[in-house]
């Protein structure tokens, strides 16, 4: 199965840890936004896209390439890094998701995890989460990705 990754990683590295613990399990090529080739992607059998979170949105330069992406059809999954929980109402990964569904993509599911976090405040104390992604997390995007590899479904 050919996989692509898009992955914007900015702060810590923490969200290319998380993409290339799935890649592992993929075999897939991680890729930031800016090295993407939509040829690529529209050849690819699933394509994953995440960011570190940011004011409560996934990175600007991910979602922009979304958005420039052409119509297409394919399976796709969304993940994210984040300082604080995902509200169970309101998700990360939601616009993302919906913006890729009207790309044409069928989205089988999406992952998030807790992360270094040195935003404003939190950079008075050295940040919050200053372990995370830990190895827990890196585990469960592992479990993620064999799912999505096995296709077992919609995940979230």
């Amino acid at each position: 199965m050919k996989t692509v990754i898009v992955c914007a990683s900015v702060s810590h590295g923490n969200t290319r840890r998380v993409a290339d613990a799935m890649a592992r399990v993929l075999g897939a090529k991680v890729v930031s936004p800016e090295q993407a080739d939509p040829a690529e992607l529209a050849g690819a059998d699933l394509v994953g896209f995440g960011s570190g979170v940011f004011y409560g949105r996934l990175h600007r330069r991910l979602t922009d390439f979304v958005k420039a992406l052409p119509a297409g059809r394919g399976r796709a999954f969304v993940f994210a890094t984040s300082g604080r929980p995902e509200a169970p109402r309101a998700p990360f990964t939601r616009p993302l998701v919906r913006l890729l569904e009207g790309k044409g993509f069928e989205v089988d599911g999406n992952f998030s995890c807790r992360a270094l976090d040195t935003w404003a405040p939190f950079k008075l104390v050295g940040g919050i989460n200053k372990q995370r992604p830990d190895a827990g997390d890196l585990a469960a995007a592992r479990e993620f990705a064999e799912r999505l590899r096995e296709g077992r479904g919609p995940l979230s």
